[in-house]
């Protein structure tokens, strides 16, 4: 019987000791299918690029082909980009998109959305306009992170 791997503790420690050798790079979540796929979503301060994927993605391969998890090799790993449109998990996802236009659905379903201006351990302050032309009134909003649903930064073209 082979020794499956299901928990995402041990990922999550295989994945924080191969981070350790990057500057910016942090852990967002991770994934396990029960068809045993595992997808690991990584973020960047400076931005995430493939080759820092591809280069935790072999680490990660390499340890689990070592320590024999999946001894029929019976596993798939991806280690990808939180991605655009993805919601914001972290404290530090906040603070590296700051200055950007987020939309932010509240636990009572309300959506604010407005640039982000600022967020700590508690709140992130948004500046929302609402209104149009003369009577447009840009206002900050402070919004605290146990009032929040979901927040995802917005594509402006």
């Amino acid at each position: 019987m082979s020794q499956e791997i299901t928990s995402i503790q041990t990922i999550e420690k295989l994945v924080t000791g191969l981070l350790e050798a990057t500057e910016d790079v942090f852990l967002v979540s991770i994934k396990i299918k029960p068809t045993n796929n595992i997808k690991v979503f990584l973020d960047a301060d400076s931005g995430l690029s493939i080759d820092k994927c591809i280069k935790i993605n072999r680490g990660m391969y390499k340890i689990i082909e070592e320590n024999g998890w999946y001894p029929d090799g019976n596993f798939s790993l991806e280690v990808s980009s939180a991605g655009i449109g993805e919601p914001l998990l972290l404290l530090r996802q906040y603070k590296k998109n700051i200055g950007r236009l987020v939309e932010v659905i509240l636990n009572d379903a309300t959506i604010k959305e407005g640039k982000l201006l600022d967020a700590d351990e508690t709140n992130i302050t948004i500046e929302a306009t609402t209104g149009k032309g003369k009577k447009a009134i840009t206002q900050s909003i402070a919004i605290p992170f146990d009032q929040i649903k979901q927040t995802t930064v917005q594509i402006v073209f």
